[in-house]
Parts: structure tokens; C-alpha cells; sequence
């Protein structure tokens, strides 16, 4: 613990994050088993310290400032790898055993998971692993998943999430072939002269708005549709065979690109994504098998 951390200002961290995952003192405060009283010179101890308003509070709801929600969420990564290592240290005299189910996108499940898998079964053969690769949002409590993961921007609040991957930069390619009848786009707004693949959205039906980024501001341009495929493969397979122009991940066609077989374009204009996050339910004890994971895939994305 670092020299400027003093005695007890831990446990006002805590503390407020509590309250302002609750969302009142009254809960938080029972939660915590303290009286409401001294939760509240608690957080206000806090907030003196740091010279900045954490909580806004009436008569009937406490909310997050700012400030507040930014601490927060370095509140709830930092808690979440405290809770992780603690539990891999409880557990690492005994042999793990039991099934872990995790939900995610296909991209996640292939850069992160499938690299890392082969090592995590090899160190614990008593485990087993179950993925549904579901572009969809799932509840991960109805249906009795373990963890999901998702990009941060996308994980709701109410969960603690950890942060398991790099940001992640889109890519707009199209083939030599495609674009040797036509000139090739110098702005997003040139798309609509384009033919464009776009991605048709799991979560809502609708399709995906193509994400850039103009001065520092954000930016989003609807293409015309030539195909339309809710599978990132399809999506490159078709930018391939001269269909169009295609945004997707980096990741995805780095190959393609190093090869020539497709060219990269508007790359100034296309911003970094907030990287994965794998996210489970807040509990007071994150379940052994998961920390293990959650350990094993931090430490190769670190790697």
C-alpha cells in the first residue's frame, strides 16, 4: 500500500462505494452493519480529503457525481483484483473443480479466450468450461452465467468488471479490386457513394452505425447497404471477394492488410473502442473458479 494512503482511508473508500452502488445510506449502511450516521462522516471525511463532491444527496436518492462515478469505476477494478487475488490465494492449497459458463462476442471469445484457454484447462484439468458466443445481451444472473464479456462501454453499472483486453481499433477495408473503378473515400461522408457491408445488431435488430471520430468529436455515418451479415467472418469474406467496403475490427484483418489482399482506408478517422471487460455479478466473494480465470486471463493480456 502506497505511503499516501493513510490509516482508514480505506475503509472510507469502501464505504463510499457502498453507498453509491446502493444508491442510499440507508441500505448501504445495513449492509455494512453501521449506523447511517457514521457512514455518512465517513464519506463526507472522504470527500473533504480529496477536496472534490462525490454524492449528490436528497431526501429520497443519492446519486453519483462526476467525480464521483469516475472514482467509482477505479473503485470497482480495483476491489474486483483485490477480491480476485484473495480468492486464488484462499483456494491455492486445494485442487479447483467444478464448471465455469461465460458469455461473449465472437471476437473475445477468439483473441482472448481461445489463446488462454489450453494453459488454464492444463493448470486446473478438474475444471470445465462452457462458452456462448452470443452477440446478444444476456442476463448473466436469470441465466446462471458465471461472468460475461463485453467491451466496457457496454457492461452496465451494477456489475463489477474487470478489465481483460487492450482498446480495440475498427478498421474500414475494402479489395484492391473494388476499389480500382472507384476513388476511394477521403471522409466518412463519402461513404454513401459507396457500397458498403454493414453488420445487423444482435441486441436490438438494427443496423450498426459506423463509429468515427472528427476533431476530437464522435461521428456516426449510415451507410447503404449492399449485404448486410450479423457475423464478423462473413463481413471480411465479403470485403474480399470485392462487395464492398467493411468496417470491422483491426484484429480481424491485420493479415489481409499486411498481404494486400485489402486496403485500409479513413484509418485517421477511425477511434480505439474501449477494450474488454469481463463483468459478473457484485458478491461478497468472487467464486474460486472464476478468480483462477479471471487471474490466468489478466496475466496473459498483461503478457
Amino acid at each position: 500500500m502506497g505511503a499516501s494512503m493513510r490509516r482508514g482511508e480505506l475503509d472510507d473508500l469502501a464505504a463510499f462505494a457502498t453507498v453509491a452502488t446502493e444508491g442510499s445510506f440507508t441500505r448501504a449502511a445495513a449492509r455494512l452493519d453501521m449506523s447511517q450516521s457514521a457512514l455518512s462522516r465517513r464519506v463526507q471525511a472522504l470527500e473533504q480529503r480529496l477536496g472534490v463532491r462525490l454524492l449528490s444527496r436528497t431526501t429520497r436518492s443519492v446519486s453519483t457525481t462526476e467525480a464521483g462515478e469516475a472514482l467509482l469505476g477505479t473503485l470497482r477494478t480495483a476491489f474486483a483484483d483485490i477480491d480476485t487475488r484473495l480468492a486464488v490465494l484462499r483456494e491455492g492449497r486445494t485442487r479447483l473443480a467444478g464448471t465455469l459458463r461465460l458469455t461473449m462476442v465472437k471476437h473475445a471469445a477468439m483473441s482472448l479466450i481461445r489463446p488462454m484457454l489450453p494453459g488454464f484447462l492444463s493448470a486446473h484439468p478438474d475444471v470445465r468450461v462452457e462458452l456462448d458466443v452470443n452477440d446478444r445481451f444476456v442476463d448473466i444472473v436469470s441465466h446462471r452465467f458465471d461472468a460475461g464479456i463485453r467491451f466496457g462501454e457496454q457492461v452496465a453499472k451494477d456489475m463489477i468488471a474487470v478489465r481483460v483486453g487492450p482498446e480495440v481499433r475498427a478498421a474500414v477495408v475494402a479489395s484492391p479490386g473494388y476499389l480500382a473503378a472507384r476513388r476511394a473515400p477521403r471522409t466518412p461522408r463519402e461513404l454513401h457513394e459507396h457500397r458498403c457491408i454493414n453488420y445487423r445488431l444482435g441486441t436490438t435488430g438494427g443496423l450498426y452505425a459506423w463509429e468515427f471520430q472528427e476533431r476530437g468529436r464522435r461521428l456516426e455515418v449510415r451507410v447503404d447497404n449492399t449485404l448486410v451479415f450479423n457475423d464478423g467472418d462473413l463481413m471480411v469474406a465479403a470485403a474480399l471477394d470485392g462487395q464492398g467496403i467493411a468496417y470491422v475490427f483491426e484484429h480481424q484483418v491485420a493479415n489481409h492488410l499486411a498481404e494486400g489482399r485489402l486496403v485500409r482506408l479513413l484509418e485517421k478517422w477511425c477511434p480505439p473502442f474501449p477494450g474488454y471487460y469481463l463483468y459478473h455479478p457484485s458478491r461478497r466473494q468472487t467464486p474460486p473458479v472464476l478468480a483462477a480465470f479471471i487471474q490466468a486471463l489478466r496475466a496473459r493480456s498483461a503478457s
